[in-house]
């Protein structure tokens, strides 16, 4: 059983949800409806997910900062009050041992949101003999809207002008007139907000959401439809499409590494490692009507030269979606590869990734 329980657990169930154990929380892999559907709304509507399953840690004090910017790729020096910031956390080797949002509150007050890798071990070693405090806070859960119709529907329902919030902007205010902080972050490659409330707030702001939603096609959706987008838009997800042994060159993540920043956890490593490629991240179009199997090996002429990581089948483009790793000398695009699965076998070709929206400009617009 799961030790962390969502606060819209019965919800789920009541949508046809097991509530499969991520992160230590119950979470819907799969609902009654069909992901397909799922996939759709958040496309052409929006869809709402409950992703409270990653874990949220206020760091507080005089150190904060200085904490906070030790533990993740990015210069947090550099992001304003009122903006957040999406980067790796790197073990002392400069491999990703998690990925995380540091949201900036207010001065000396920041919100760690990661997912199931080592941030709050990592986070823990920063803080130590500083003046800071690190406290986790499983009464905040995270209810994420994903989608074109999510602007001027949420709009409707905050005294904020939504509508001006920008791209990793956030704002305290209230939603359906519970306290609640609205974040224009996503995991969709669409545009869309995360809704950060307590347990007891976000129960009717999900249950609000539901019922003025569903005239604009506004429905819950489960981790299954939402792999199928953040696929579509090559979104990393940790650990499954970049682990310890991975340096951020190899997975198109190195953007988010600051040249400019001063000390931070594996920075000598990771720097020492760039253009040491041991894998590189491809997109995959497999000859197959369905999704392959995850962890299936590529072949070229007989030779494992990778693996498949994150499949999905996109019946909005009609193809077999993976992204995978392969040797840094199997990654150009067009490479023609073997996939050997459990189940299918069949032919893949690599392609640039994004899949979908390549300049990003939905998540942007």
């Amino acid at each position: 059983m799961s030790e962390r329980k969502s606060a819209l657990a019965a919800h789920h169930k009541a949508l046809g949800s097991e509530l499969e154990e991520w992160n230590g929380m119950g979470a819907p892999m799969t609902y009654n409806t069909d992901p397909c559907d799922e996939h759709d709304t958040v496309r052409d509507a929006a869809g709402l997910f409950d992703v409270s399953g990653l874990k949220k840690v206020h760091v507080r004090g005089n150190d904060s900062l200085a904490v906070v910017d030790h533990l993740i790729t990015r210069n947090m020096a550099a992001i304003p009050i009122g903006r957040s910031a999406y980067g790796a956390v790197l073990n002392d080797d400069g491999g990703i041992c998690d990925d995380a949002i540091i949201f900036i509150i207010a001065e000396n007050d920041y919100l760690v949101v990661h997912g199931s890798g080592e941030c709050r071990a990592r986070l823990d070693e920063s803080a130590e003999g500083k003046d800071v405090s690190v406290e986790f806070d499983d009464d905040l859960h995270n209810i994420s809207l994903q989608g074109p119709a999510s602007v001027d529907f949420l709009d409707q329902y905050t005294p904020i002008d939504l509508p001006a919030l920008g791209y990793f902007n956030q704002q305290n205010t209230t939603l359906f007139d519970r306290p609640v902080m609205i974040s224009r972050t996503g995991f969709s490659g669409e545009r869309g907000y995360e809704l950060l409330a307590t347990a007891e707030n976000v129960v009717p702001i999900w249950e609000g959401i539901v019922e003025n939603g569903a005239a604009k096609g506004i429905t819950p959706c489960s981790f299954s439809g939402l792999d199928k987008a953040r696929v579509e838009a090559a979104l990393l997800f940790y650990p499954y499409d970049m682990t310890a042994n991975n340096t951020p060159w190899e997975v198109t993540f190195g953007w988010a590494v600051s040249r400019k920043k001063g000390n931070f956890r594996g920075k000598e490593a990771v720097f020492a490692r760039e253009g040491q490629d041991k894998i590189n991240m491809v997109g995959l179009i497999a000859d197959h009507g369905d999704a392959v199997d995850a962890g299936a090996e590529l072949l070229i002429d007989g030779r494992k030269v990778g693996v498949v990581n994150s499949p999905a089948w996109s019946h909005r483009m009609n193809k077999s979606l993976a992204l995978a790793h392969v040797e840094p000398g199997a990654a150009a695009d067009g490479t023609v590869y073997q996939v050997k699965g459990e189940t299918v076998s069949c032919s893949a070709t690599a392609s640039p990734i994004p899949f979908y929206d390549p300049d990003k400009t939905r998540p942007h617009g």
